[in-house]
């Protein structure tokens, strides 16, 4: 923790200084274009009480992932396993645990659940993390197990990438899971998240805490296309990386280790319309901008005052025709970027006062509202809570206190 503390402030110092903060256009579009410092007004949002409404037969586990389809249905993945694992904090063993895949309408009203087991080709995941719904209707699915830790079925690595109809049939698999393999081309460890470029038909996937890199696949075949790390170079897995510098000599030897590869975890990944593929690396407090082919474009640092590694995990665009504003979600808030410039224009509250508050990951649908996972699995009355939770667009207000630039 100390050595973590010390890292976040020399990083706090150097962004400042500007050493470290890339502000420059993240497109070929101008800067001008989005609302910045003092232009404008910022979203405002209000938590809806009454989203999701999960059948009162169910109970819904750990939400660890969250997003909108074409129709605007929203999917929420969750973990049932959390609600009887004996290394919960408060396990249950009563309650019936909410299939893993569900599906809701914008109103929240339940349309449909499925998953959890495995099938003739394919391993279900231990441990659910990832979800996305492509242009074709098709619902890709990962997990992060690596066979040690997160890991409460006991199954081998959750290395497969799952692909099934939207009613849950299962179509194909890229990977194989209980492989191992540094930088092998086909061998997932611990992936996060994932998408599909609909003008290229091309699915990206953050793999992220046994490796470090965002890996491109052809979403028809499975066929691996390329694969690149942070600032777009070769990615280095952890085990392969030389030794860290001593925090304790000189904290500054530490940025060029932590900084020139993806921090564990990079814990999502997401693609504007305008084709710009962004990462959310959690574990460096930061996103990374690329090109779709991987050459590295801007970055920009977030929550590095915050005392939590909880942040940059996830992002999503506003619903504007331009996606002027970039929200990442960190915990306990979400922050609000200006998609142009990055520069951090305001961050609003997702729950601080919940022990586990949401942030996990994020989605935005077409009419500007949020969906972030991860909400308290108790409610206020004691009894089960939804594990998800959604937050509506109401509109734009002028912003009413200035930022630090970076947070």
């Amino acid at each position: 923790m100390k050595r973590t503390l010390l890292l976040g402030a020399v990083l706090v110092g150097l962004v400042v200084a500007g050493v470290i903060r890339q502000v420059q256009p993240a497109s070929g579009q101008s800067a001008a274009a989005a609302p910045h410092l003092g232009e404008g007004g910022l979203p405002q949002f209000q938590l809806d009480s009454n989203w999701p409404k999960i059948p009162a037969k169910w109970k819904m586990g750990f939400g660890s992932a969250v997003t909108a389809d074409d129709q605007d249905h929203i999917w929420i993945l969750s973990r049932p396993k959390t609600l009887v694992n004996p290394r919960s904090t408060a396990p249950d063993t009563i309650s019936v645990a909410a299939p893993p895949v569900m599906e809701f309408d914008n109103n929240g009203n339940f349309i449909q659940g499925w998953g959890g087991q495995s099938g003739p080709g394919y391993q279900w995941p231990s441990n659910e993390h990832g979800i996305t719904v492509d242009h074709k209707g098709f619902v890709w699915i990962v997990g992060n197990a690596d066979g040690r830790s997160n890991n409460p079925a006991n199954l081998p690595n959750d290395n497969e990438i799952l692909k099934f109809t939207r009613d849950g049939k299962f179509v194909m698999k890229i990977g194989q899971s209980g492989q191992v393999g540094s930088n092998a081309t086909h061998v997932l460890k611990g992936a996060t998240g994932l998408r599909v470029n609909p003008k290229t038909n091309e699915l990206f996937v953050s793999d992220g805490y046994g490796n470090a890199r965002l890996m491109v696949f052809d979403a028809d075949t499975g066929r691996f296309k390329r694969m690149w790390g942070a600032y777009g170079n070769t990615p280095l897995d952890p085990s392969a990386r030389p030794p860290r510098p001593k925090a304790s000599e000189n904290p500054f030897a530490l940025l060029p280790y932590e900084l020139q590869q993806f921090r564990s975890p990079i814990h999502d990944v997401a693609i504007s319309n305008d084709g710009l593929i962004y990462a959310a690396d959690r574990g460096n407090k930061r996103v990374q901008v690329f090109t779709a082919e991987g050459k590295f474009i801007a970055e920009q640092f977030v929550g590095l005052d915050k005392e939590s590694g909880l942040q940059a995990r996830s992002v999503a665009f506003s619903h504007d025709a331009g996606q002027n504003f970039l929200y990442v979600a960190g915990t306990p808030v979400v922050f609000i970027l200006n998609r142009r410039t990055l520069e951090v224009l305001g961050e609003f509250d997702t729950g601080k006062d919940q022990e586990h508050p949401p942030g996990h990951q994020m989605a935005a649908d077409h009419k500007g509202n949020i969906y972030v996972v991860q909400a308290e699995l108790t409610g206020p009355d004691g009894k089960g809570g939804t594990g998800a939770q959604k937050f509506t667009f109401k509109g734009y207000a002028p912003r009413i206190r200035p930022t630090s630039g970076t947070n």
